[in-house]
C-alpha cells in the first residue's frame, strides 16, 4: 500500500490531478503543525466533519502546511456533523462535536473554521440552518472566519436512503447561510470540484462510494487550499511541495481498497 499511495500520488503531480480515487475512512483528532514550513502566514484552519473529511485530512494538512498554514484535524468517523435531527443519533453526535468544537477552539485557536457537511446532516431546512447559523457565530465569537464546505457525492445505500432529501438541502442551507452572513463565512462548491455523480470518474470515490484514498485527498487539497489561498491572501504551496511526502502513509490508506 505504501508503495502504491507514493507512485499514485506521483502520478497526480505528473498528471494533474486526474487520477481516479479510492476509498478511505477518518480517524479523529490531529494537529499536523507547520514545522519544516518555508514562511508562516498566520492562518491557522481547524477542519471538522465525518469520515469522508477525514479520508481528506491527511492530504489537506500536508498542503496547507507547505503553504505556512496551521492545520488541524477535528474530522469523526461516524459523526462529525452539528445538526441536531432530533433523532437519538443526530442528538448524541452533535452533541459530541459541539463539545469538541470548543475544546479545540481554545486550545488551538483557529483563524479559519472549516466545517466539511457531513452524511449525517439530516433534519429539517430549518434545523440545518439553525446549525449553520451557530457555528457561523460560533467562529465569529472566536475570531474566525467559518467556511461551509459541500461534501463531495457520494452512493445512496440502505443506511442513508431515508436520509437522501436531507442531505440534498444540507449544502443548500449551508449556502444560504454563508450569503447572508455579511462575510462572516464563506461556502465552497465542492461539486466544482467532483461533480454531482458518486459512479462519475470525476467524483474519484471508493468501490464503497463514499470515501477516497491517496489521489482523491490531494485533488481535494490543491483545489481547497487554493481557494482558501484567495480568500486568506496566501500563496499555496506547490503540489509538488506537498503531495509524496509521509502523508500517504496514514494509516486509514491501509485500510482502503484502492484500484491498483
Amino acid at each position: 500500500m505504501a508503495r502504491y499511495a507514493l507512485s499514485a500520488v506521483a502520478a497526480v503531480v505528473a498528471l494533474g490531478l486526474t487520477l481516479v480515487g479510492c476509498g478511505g475512512k477518518g480517524f479523529g483528532t490531529r494537529d499536523e503543525g507547520t514545522s519544516g514550513t518555508s514562511t508562516r502566514t498566520g492562518t491557522k484552519v481547524l477542519w471538522l466533519g465525518d469520515s469522508v473529511a477525514g479520508a481528506e485530512a491527511p492530504a489537506l494538512g500536508a498542503a496547507l502546511k507547505a503553504s505556512g498554514v496551521e492545520f488541524k484535524d477535528s474530522s469523526s468517523d461516524g459523526g462529525g456533523t452539528i445538526v441536531n435531527s432530533g433523532e437519538e443519533i443526530t442528538q448524541m453526535i452533535s452533541g459530541a462535536t459541539w463539545k469538541q468544537l470548543g475544546k479545540d477552539i481554545e486550545s488551538f485557536r483557529p483563524t479559519v473554521v472549516a466545517y466539511q457537511v457531513t452524511t449525517y446532516d439530516w433534519g429539517s431546512q430549518d434545523q440545518q440552518r439553525a446549525a449553520y447559523e451557530r457555528v457561523v457565530d460560533t467562529a465569529k465569537d472566536a475570531g474566525a472566519k467559518l467556511v461551509l464546505v459541500s461534501s463531495p457525492p457520494i452512493k445512496i445505500d440502505g443506511f442513508y436512503k431515508q436520509h437522501e432529501a436531507q442531505m440534498r438541502t444540507a449544502p443548500k442551507a449551508a449556502a444560504e447561510v454563508a450569503g447572508k452572513s455579511g462575510g462572516t463565512a464563506a461556502f465552497f462548491d465542492a461539486s466544482q470540484l467532483w461533480g454531482t455523480a458518486a459512479s462519475a470518474q470525476k467524483a474519484q470515490r471508493a468501490p464503497d462510494g463514499i470515501h477516497n484514498c491517496q489521489q482523491g485527498a490531494a485533488t481535494f487539497a490543491k483545489w481547497f487550499t487554493e481557494k482558501l489561498g484567495k480568500q486568506e491572501s496566501f500563496t499555496p504551496a506547490s503540489v509538488d511541495a506537498w503531495a509524496q511526502k509521509s502523508w500517504t502513509g496514514d494509516e486509514r490508506y491501509s485500510k482502503l481498497r484502492c484500484a491498483g
